[in-house]
């Protein structure tokens, strides 16, 4: 009976259509056109039927309705409208529909109907609305167009008013910023804070499960970017959160409830590290609490790990690594710290434990688990551990050490293989799908441990120097690839900077590998091109890191071909020449009436980065002086020399520290023994004399030799 009553259905259904067809006036269409809409909301039209109603239709008819204000007689005041809706809403289910423009281009009128006050007569006309909306979100154009055209200011007030559909409103601002967060802050930032304001008043008011359901909810309407906690509103919002999660953690849970809790405390902490946690005694032992409630679960999960717990895991002991790193950087915080010196000691104990779960988890990784993101998260917070504490799970790091090297090697090879070198973080990756960059959240770490022999050895053994080539040069292509100066320290600078100090390390520590291994010829030469195109002003304490490694490494790397190559070497030993005796000028002495030396103006900000740098590279310079006969002329083009003595003779001797002096005088020495007009220059200027004055004693016998 069922299926002899769908028959009749559809056959006066295609006779409404060829009636649609047809039609010789409107009120004809009209009638024929309710009759559709009856079987369109029945909700029992296959794909092909609902077609044939498009194509009998078209968009035409429905666009008609929509801005006829005069409905029939009789009939309530929207009646057109609904109609209208209720077949767009229809022809939406075809995904190739939804994303016709004569569809997006009526985005605007589906706000306009959301943000309207509902009558009970035009609920059908809010749930069709909904429907279009939820399909046109699932296109490709469809959610940069939902936000250009207005929506999300639409759904936030739709939710806000709480009328009839504000549950789907939620559940489509939920998706739209699950696809396009940056956007919608960007464009909105006002009603989604409202947005988020009553939700996080919600979550404090909440003593029932609706609390740990707000807990999956809210982390939506946490941003990345722009920081709410610049906001006054943004900041009351994160002040009830901290309370709610507060009574939640403090309260004994089922593990369904503290795991949501923990991912939302992760969400706070990825957006604005522990801004949101009160400096005060509550708050100290809220942070001590949460950081230990992640190291439970990070040991708990992962010290004995059955394969199936752990998938279903991953997602909760992640958001633990987020909050374990907030406690390594809280341990190390020595201004306005949060917690206590016992509390620190406490927390340190208790996340070396978790870390050496951690090492345990990972040397149990099989070949083909490597792409999981979760063995990536595991490997860039154990990255922090390493690249802060260098004492702790020594022995278990070593063993871990050739695992490590071999996935950021697989990692880096995939991701050059794929043509995509790292971005910048000024660029947004919304989407992109880069390859993950494992070696950077490592290279802190390993510079720690190329100082120490044992690692040292088996990083080398492992291939390390190589890979770390490889990355250096990639990473200087990023840099140089992005015109401008980028105003923030973005990663692929400090990528680079901490690299330099590993090949530093290796230079002073492993010289024989140095001049055995091809990797730091290759690398010697990109430093010899690269330090030149660097804008000390805007680079200078990447422009510090290279000139510093390229003079240790050509004082090994003399006799090599690559320094042979006169106009290159030239070249970096003028910008080196240039980095070096720019760092110092003359000032009024702040204690006295005469002179002082002091750091260059552009150099103060750098200082403390730059300065043991500085002080190498004059020791190496000095050193090379010997090896390349033109480099004492280099100096004297450069017009360092006199502007050296100059500021030796206009400062008084006791302004100048002692490590300074032997940095200067350094390299007066080997000028004055390297270069008959560098020792004339200096005798020029009673270079005698004033290396009496300033006690350089090694300088004043050399000049009185002859």
């Amino acid at each position: 009976a069922m299926a002899s009553d769908a028959a009749e259905g559809f056959s006066t259904l295609k006779r409404c259509l060829g009636v649609l067809r047809d039609a010789k006036n409107d009120s004809e269409q009209f009638a024929a056109l309710l009759l559709v809409t009856k079987a369109v909301k029945a909700g029992e039209l296959d794909a092909k039927t609902r077609r044939q109603i498009f194509d009998a239709i078209g968009f035409t008819f429905p666009n008609r309705l929509l801005t006829s204000r005069q409905p029939p007689a009789g009939c309530p005041q929207d009646t057109f409208r609904a109609l209208g809706l209720t077949l767009l809403a229809c022809f939406c289910t075809d995904p190739e529909l939804a994303n016709h423009s004569q569809i997006l281009n009526k985005i605007p009128t589906f706000n306009d109907i959301l943000v309207s006050p509902c009558n009970p007569d035009s609920t059908s006309m809010i749930d069709d609305v909904y429907q279009c909306l939820s399909a046109v979100l699932a296109t490709a154009r469809g959610p940069r167009e939902l936000v250009t055209k207005g929506t999300v200011s639409a759904l936030c007030q739709a939710y806000l008013n709480g009328s009839y559909g504000s549950d789907r409103a939620l559940t489509l601002l939920l998706g739209l910023l699950a696809i396009a967060e940056a956007r919608c802050w960007q464009k909105d930032a006002p009603h989604l804070l409202a947005v988020l304001s009553k939700l996080s008043k919600d979550f404090l008011k909440a003593e029932d499960m609706t609390k740990f359901e707000l807990c999956e909810v809210l982390p939506h309407f946490i941003p990345l970017s722009p920081p709410l906690t610049q906001d006054s509103q943004g900041c009351e919002c994160f002040h009830r959160l901290y309370k709610g999660l507060a009574n939640i953690l403090g309260s004994k849970l089922s593990q369904s409830q503290r795991d949501p809790a923990l991912k939302l405390a992760a969400c706070l902490v990825q957006a604005c590290g522990s801004e949101w946690i009160p400096a005060e005694s509550a708050g100290s032992k809220f942070l001590a609490l949460l950081v230990n409630l992640a190291c439970v679960e990070v040991r708990l999960t992962l010290e004995e790990p059955d394969p199936f717990e752990v998938e279903g895991k991953k997602e909760v002991v992640t958001a633990c690594y987020v909050l374990i790193e907030m406690g390594i950087q809280e341990c190390l915080r020595e201004e306005k710290p949060l917690l206590e010196e016992v509390q620190k000691m406490q927390l340190m104990r208790i996340m070396e434990e978790a870390f050496g779960a951690v090492i345990f988890y990972l040397r149990q990784v099989k070949q083909e688990e490597l792409q999981d993101p979760f063995i990536f998260a595991s490997v860039r917070v154990l990255g922090a551990w390493m690249a802060e504490e260098t004492a702790s799970l020594k022995q278990e790091i070593c063993e871990l050490l050739p695992f490590l090297v071999c996935y950021a090697k697989k990692l880096f090879k995939e991701g050059s293989s794929a043509g995509s070198l790292p971005q910048p973080e000024l660029v947004s990756t919304e989407g992109s799908g880069l390859p993950q960059d494992a070696l950077r959240f490592l290279l802190p770490g390993f510079c720690h441990l190329t100082a120490e022999e044992r690692p040292r050895d088996i990083l080398i053994s492992e291939g390390a120097p190589a890979l770390l080539y490889e990355y250096f040069l990639c990473q200087w292509e990023v840099l140089t690839s992005q015109p401008g100066s980028p105003a923030p320290l973005t990663s692929t600078e400090m990528s680079l900077q901490t690299a330099c100090g590993i090949f530093l390390n290796l230079v002073v520590t492993a010289p024989d590998l140095i001049r055995r291994d091809k990797t730091f010829s290759s690398l010697m030469e990109l430093l010899l091109k690269a330090l030149p195109l660097l804008t000390q002003k805007d680079h200078l304490v990447l422009a510090a890191n290279i000139a510093t490694l390229g003079l240790m490494m050509a004082r090994i790397l003399a006799s090599s071909t690559v320094l042979q190559e006169a106009q290159s070497a030239k070249d970096f030993f003028r910008a080196a020449i240039r980095f070096l005796s720019q760092a110092h000028t003359v000032q009024a002495d702040p204690g006295g009436e005469g002179l002082a030396v002091a750091v260059s103006p552009a150099y103060v900000n750098a200082w403390p980065d730059v300065h043991e740098l500085w002080f190498l590279g004059m020791q190496a310079l000095a050193s090379s002086i010997t090896l390349f006969p033109w480099l004492p002329q280099a100096v004297l083009q450069a017009q360092w020399l006199e502007n050296l003595l100059e500021l030796l003779t206009r400062v008084s001797p006791a302004s100048v520290d002692f490590e300074l002096i032997t940095a200067f005088q350094g390299v007066l020495v080997e000028l004055a023994r390297a270069s008959q007009p560098c020792r004339d220059i200096i005798l020029s200027h009673h270079g005698e004399e004033w290396a009496n004055l300033y006690g350089m004693a090694a300088l004043e016998q050399c000049l009185s030799e002859q």
